[in-house]
């Protein structure tokens, strides 16, 4: 503890609670996060009380004032981040459940974050209209009024989808979307945020639908920074799906609510440190909210690497709103996948996550990040891309290349996977036939993504003849998320739940943040105050 030579900070009289001595006793007060701590010099030597009453200053001392060493304010996971945040999403703490695709961010999941005033998003990538609406069905009809969203992915190879997704959530009143994956606006997203705009009584401008968008890229940030630009708003005017008076009005106001700096994470990812990725994002909003003279500054919040209360509490160190979580949600029991993915991602460490082709923009090269421990997904996928390099068609693939992929890979002819592909897109899209019929380099980027695609759902469904092919989005978090973990009653996966996870992290990290307020003062509570251990909810 601190050399109680040093000159105090003020005065301390103690309430009801005794003084106490020693290092448990002082991180026993940190870790009781609703009362403040006095570390206070009785006769030469530092002890410690919660409660009392503390005065600042050089001032003469009060009857029965002790030297006051350092104090530490209350500070509860709510407090943690923006107020504006949960004001206005109505929830108890600045924490969200990202959307995972495919449901893996489940209905199940959404309900429990929200009946704790946790905002989650349900991760509708990847699902049909019809799945999409059994989950708005289901959603709405537990959580009433309470928090929750979801997910609207940008599909550059389905536009229909995109727009076919946006009416959907007009018409059933989902007010609160994570928009992912844009790398510049579409004529959908802007049509979500600025349809029903219009003045409040005192001339205000309300905006109804919300925009989360989560990005790691600066070029993309300034356009969900920024308003909508005209020529988008004008087609759309003509187009019907806005009026005149909502594109009028939307050329005044940001196009999201909230921007989530996406670092290191899980699936699509540009593996951006977020130390770095966060304070640029915030310079970037602060400099257009000054050009465009916002009443409100757009938020925001960190994701990636958010798995532990260390992580947590340097997220809003560094000045995040909020934080989102991802992968640490896969690992728990409410989550759509499988128990025998649950069970691979509880055996991860930091090390065993890798970069694989992403099924939807294979063509392209971009890769997401997955975990590499128990699968060969990342290895077989990258050899998938490099033949697509390589090769013009699938039959100037050697053959016997082929039958390798065949025998080890596909299970099954190439013809069989093309029959696949054809039954396919005969329904979901049609001119993606019509032009591998014409582009042979094509086809042979549908029969690969066939594997890419399937391989995220045979990890959800937890096929065991296909465990080594599976395609589970995974961030290095998931290895401290373990670590932190080992030895609790989090470390098993039939234990981890959502609300029990959001909850430690967050009391961890007020925990620790106490520690530091408490260290630049000149005390030292040790290691044990920055090592929360994850208890069970009460």
């Amino acid at each position: 503890m601190r050399n109680t030579s040093a000159p105090p900070i003020g005065w301390s009289i103690p309430g009801s609670s005794p003084l106490e001595t020693g290092r448990a006793s002082l991180v026993r007060a940190l870790q009781t996060l609703d009362q403040p701590v006095m570390v206070v010099d009785r006769d030469g030597e530092p002890a410690t009380t919660v409660g009392g009453q503390a005065i600042l200053g050089s001032g003469p001392a009060p009857a029965g004032a002790l030297p006051l060493l350092a104090w530490v304010p209350p500070l509860t996971p709510d407090r943690l981040g923006d107020p504006s945040f949960r004001a206005t999403y109505g929830v108890s703490a600045c924490y969200v459940a990202g959307a995972m695709a495919n449901g893996i961010a489940s209905e199940e999941l959404v309900i429990a974050m929200s009946k704790a005033g946790l905002l989650a998003f349900f991760g509708a990538a990847g699902l049909p209209t019809s799945r999409i609406t059994a989950a708005i069905d289901r959603i709405q009809g537990e959580v009433g009024t309470g928090p929750y969203g979801f997910n609207l992915i940008h599909s550059p190879h389905e536009p229909w989808q995109e727009q076919e997704t946006v009416e959907l959530y007009l018409s059933r009143g989902v007010r609160v979307v994570s928009a992912a994956a844009f790398l510049g606006l579409t004529p959908q997203i802007v049509q979500y945020r600025m349809t029903g705009i219009h003045l409040g009584p005192d001339g205000s401008i309300v905006v109804p639908n919300h925009v989360v968008a989560k990005v790691s890229r600066e070029e993309v940030a300034e356009k969900f920074l920024r308003p909508p630009p005209r020529k988008i708003l004008d087609a759309l005017v003509a187009e019907g799906r806005l009026t005149p008076a909502e594109a009028e009005l939307a050329v005044r106001v940001p196009m999201a609510d909230d921007l989530t700096a996406e670092a290191d994470s899980g699936g699509h990812t540009d593996n951006q440190p977020l130390p770095v990725l966060l304070p640029l994002l915030t310079s970037l909003r602060d400099r257009i909210c000054a050009e465009e003279g916002y009443a409100q500054p757009v938020r925001i919040g960190a994701a990636g690497g958010i798995s532990t209360p260390a992580a947590v509490a340097s997220a809003f160190a560094i000045g995040a709103a909020y934080v989102l979580t991802g992968t640490v949600n896969q690992a728990c029991i409410e989550s759509g996948t499988s128990p025998m993915v649950k069970a691979m991602l509880a055996e991860a460490g930091t090390a065993d996550v890798g970069m694989a082709p992403a099924s939807d923009m294979f063509e392209a090269g971009v890769e997401v990040q997955v975990l590499k421990r128990g699968t060969l997904f990342a290895m077989r996928g990258a050899q998938l891309y490099q033949l697509y390099r390589t090769y013009d068609s699938l039959e100037a693939i050697p053959r016997d290349v082929m039958s390798k992929l065949e025998k080890s890979v596909f299970k099954m002819s190439v013809d069989a996977v093309w029959e696949g592909c054809v039954s396919f897109f005969s329904e979901r899209d049609p001119k993606q036939l019509e032009r591998a019929a014409k582009e042979p380099k094509h086809q042979m980027a549908l029969v690969f993504r066939w594997y890419l695609g399937l391989s995220s759902h045979w990890a959800i469904r937890g096929e065991a003849d296909r465990k080594l092919d599976v395609q589970i989005w995974c961030g290095p978090a998931i290895g401290s998320f373990n670590q932190w973990t080992a030895g609790t009653f989090l470390a098993e996966p039939a234990e981890r739940r959502v609300v029990a996870v959001a909850a430690n992290l967050l009391a961890g990290a007020a925990a620790i943040t106490r520690s530091h307020h408490l260290l630049v003062q000149g005390v030292d509570a040790g290691p044990e105050s920055r090592a929360w251990r994850p208890r069970p909810l009460s």
